[in-house]
């Protein structure tokens, strides 16, 4: 099979009669799609690799019918769906979730990031309910419509993808009955709009002071609810309660002056269920590429949905009586919160992890590859100590045995040259992601004593994003 990239040099070129001057890969996200910058002359273009084909020809077609429909999304220009590539227009790089970073850096007001959601707001009726004209949803992918089995997936995907790799325990079949209650609840909404799916600050960009939305392959028809629920309850946007609330109202009274079908009442009934569902969706998300793919990156977002969780659980409980979510819920929002953090978006972000060979090598989470790993075999092992064994490289008796080692001085200062000459040369370069791996054998003593020294070495000397995660003692906690 042709490189990615050479098949959309050949789709650029058909489609503009001139090769490219250049093209160039951007960072990974969250998806599965590959994306690549098409620049020739002062203008550009992406060039998107996908090869899930139901996926892009949904999309294609729900590109069209918004297009139509008079929503600002990015126009597809061309495409080869038999080498699952196609080409569209290049937004550039700044989406919500950057621009509230950077109101937030500047010290805005709150009326400021509520004007920026307010704007949000009034484009949804387009979206939600023009964009419903005419639609086939036959077209859409995976499903025609957010219906029940839509439902059962996002709750199933919160407990195969957050609970069984965090080991929290629960009766299966209770936990079955009560995902099916609340399912039962939620079809009882109306639901015939358009439904974006993962409306997020991350799928909304602003280019000369215009909003524009994407990643909605996944639309179909479903309850207004729900992309509200997206876009006010993500977890890293930390909006206040104050604020969702009065964003709230603002909807509902965009919708109520737009439709007269619109009923404030019921949709409000539904709606903080629909805050459940999106945000078990979310954690699940986060679970499978934290804890499955070993992406310890999107595990950032965690603690923020717990704290969101814990919230919801105090000030609007699901109105139903559930044998085993409640439970459930509650040692969720009991976990350890160690990691609950706030990264500077202009910072280089170092993330130091700790591991056991036997388990596999950390991925790198940032789409650029590279990083270093570091083999902690070589020192002595004060696993095999008994006085040790149970203990950890956090702890002060492994630290004390370590530090007097000649050894591990060496070692360590070895690791702290080589690391120093990355950061600086990376933040002279303007680059905003390393990765730095200690493995062991068990990645419980050696790896994680120097991950730690590290960490507080680095946050010492510089300016900069540290994120720490030691993979086998996040599974001992659990």
């Amino acid at each position: 099979m042709k490189e990615p990239l050479k098949i959309i040099e050949a789709l650029y070129t058909k489609w503009s009669g001139s090769p490219a001057d250049n093209i160039k890969p951007l960072p990974e996200s969250g998806s599965y799609r590959r994306y690549y910058r098409i620049t020739s002359g002062h203008s550009s273009l992406l060039g998107v690799y996908n090869n899930d084909n139901r996926e892009n020809q949904a999309f294609i077609y729900l590109n069209h019918q918004l297009l139509k429909t008079g929503n600002k999304v990015p126009e597809v220009m061309a495409a080869d769906l038999e080498n699952h590539v196609y080409l569209e227009q290049d937004l550039g790089d700044v989406t919500l979730f950057e621009h509230l970073a950077s109101l937030r850096k500047n010290s805005c007001s709150v009326e400021e990031v509520v004007e920026v959601y307010k704007r949000v707001i009034d484009a949804m009726p387009a979206l939600q309910v023009h964009a419903a004209a005419g639609l086939d949803y036959s077209r859409c992918y995976p499903r025609a419509e957010f219906d029940v089995q839509s439902m059962m997936w996002d709750m199933n995907y919160f407990k195969y993808c957050l609970l069984k790799p965090l080991k929290i325990g629960f009766y299966e079949q209770d936990l079955e009955d009560d995902f099916v209650k609340i399912a039962d609840w939620l079809i009882g909404s109306e639901r015939n709009s358009f439904m974006f799916r993962d409306f997020q600050s991350r799928n909304i960009m602003i280019r000369n002071d215009q909003l524009y939305f994407i990643d909605f392959q996944g639309g179909r028809k479903g309850p207004l609810q729900y992309d509200l629920a997206s876009l006010l309850f993500e977890a890293k946007t930390h909006l206040s309660d104050s604020v969702r609330s009065e964003l709230l109202n603002h909807y509902v009274n965009v919708f109520s002056s737009s439709f007269s079908w619109f009923n404030p009442e019921k949709f409000l009934s539904y709606y903080y269920g629909f805050v459940y569902l999106r945000l078990m969706q979310a954690m699940g998300a986060y679970g499978f590429r934290g804890y499955i793919e070993r992406k310890p990156l999107f595990l950032q977002s965690l603690p923020y949905a717990i704290e969101t969780l814990a919230w919801l659980n105090k000030n609007h409980p699901i109105p139903l009586q559930l044998a085993s979510l409640p439970e459930v819920f509650d040692k969720l929002i009991s976990l350890p919160r160690s990691r609950q953090l706030e990264l500077q978006q202009d910072l280089l972000t170092v993330s130091i992890n700790s591991f056991a060979f036997k388990e596999g090598i950390p991925q790198d989470v940032s789409g650029n590859g590279g990083g270093f790993v570091f083999d902690c075999r070589c020192l002595d092992n004060p696993g095999r100590y008994e006085a040790y064994k149970e203990l950890s490289g956090c702890d002060q008796k492994v630290v004390e045995f370590l530090s007097e080692k000649p050894d591990v001085q060496q070692f360590t200062n070895n690791c702290f040259s080589m690391a120093e000459q990355a950061v600086e040369a990376y933040q002279k370069r303007g680059f905003t992601h390393l990765m730095i791996s200690f493995g062991c054998t068990g990645g419980q003593h050696r790896s994680v004593y120097m991950a730690e020294k590290l960490a507080g070495h680095l946050k010492n000397k510089y300016e900069l994003n540290v994120v720490l995660y030691h993979q086998e003692l996040e599974k001992r906690q659990r």
